[in-house]
């Protein structure tokens, strides 16, 4: 997989995208010289410098992960707070590395887990302000609405939340990657960026929706060689409902989105 192709590499690649035409976008992409990369040994991996760069086996980065963990519950977790029932705590904490991606259900999680619905929202508040859950809101016209629909949960680092839940890579997992990128890139930038993801009511939903400068650009990942344009519909939605904001691609009936090949993963996108 090419780390350009996902905007890694350098946080400067969102902005390229936003300010380019979309007839333009295959070809910026193509003229990055970054080398190859697998996505799902990049999750497996994960951030943290240690197994990330200097961990070269699965085994030595369990060790490594499970010692993190136990790091953060132990020691950490106590100086933020005071809880007495650490592996319920941890129980929280796999429950949620297996809803990666997914609609946030509190009532639905607090009954899987065997928490009341208080202590669960005060652990998730904790694990937020930990940097171990992210909460993506909906986005809504209404800042208001954005407020009230339920966020998707990701994990602050792939490698952690696949040691904790899920024993190998999925494609929730590639989107975790691509939105850790998205935020190291609005963190950085000066300018108000805002993300969320996008759902009807029916159930059409786009993975990531960037607002910057006037502009919304939604984007599709798909953990896949060989897009389709049936990949593409609810990005064809999304740009309907929002057109004023989110000027249609350039090109022929049909030409929604460009996607870009890459070894198992494709990020898409409808308007610049």
């Amino acid at each position: 997989m090419r780390r350009e192709q996902l905007g890694l590499g350098r946080a400067g690649r969102w902005d390229e995208l936003l300010a380019t035409p979309d007839d333009q976008w295959r070809d910026l992409l193509a003229a990055g010289d970054d080398p190859e990369e697998d996505w799902q040994a990049l999750a497996l991996r994960g951030g943290f410098p240690t197994p990330a760069l200097e961990l070269a086996t699965p085994a030595e980065r369990a060790i490594w992960f499970d010692g993190y963990v136990r790091t953060y519950l132990e020691r950490d977790l106590q100086n933020l707070a005071s809880i007495s029932a650490l592996p319920d705590f941890r129980r929280l904490m796999q429950a949620a590395c297996l809803r990666v991606g997914q609609l946030l259900n509190q009532t639905e999680l607090g009954r899987d887990v065997g928490l009341p619905q208080p202590t669960l929202h005060r652990w998730l508040n904790l694990l937020e302000t930990s940097y171990l859950l992210v909460r993506l809101p909906a986005y809504a016209v209404s800042c208001n609405k954005r407020l009230i629909r339920p966020p998707r949960i990701f994990w602050g680092d792939t490698g952690v939340a696949l040691h904790l839940g899920a024993s190998a890579p999925a494609g929730a997992h590639l989107e975790n990657l691509v939105l850790h990128d998205l935020l190291a890139w609005r963190d950085a930038r000066v300018d108000r960026v805002e993300l969320a993801y996008w759902r009807t009511t029916i159930g059409e939903e786009v993975d990531f929706v960037i607002e910057a400068g006037g502009k919304l650009m939604p984007i599709e990942v798909k953990a896949t060689t060989k897009p389709r344009l049936a990949d593409c519909a609810h990005l064809r939605t999304s740009r309907q409902e929002y057109a004023r904001r989110a000027p249609a691609a350039h090109g022929s009936r049909g030409r929604v989105a460009h996607a870009r090949r890459a070894r198992g993963a494709v990020v898409e996108r409808a308007v610049r």
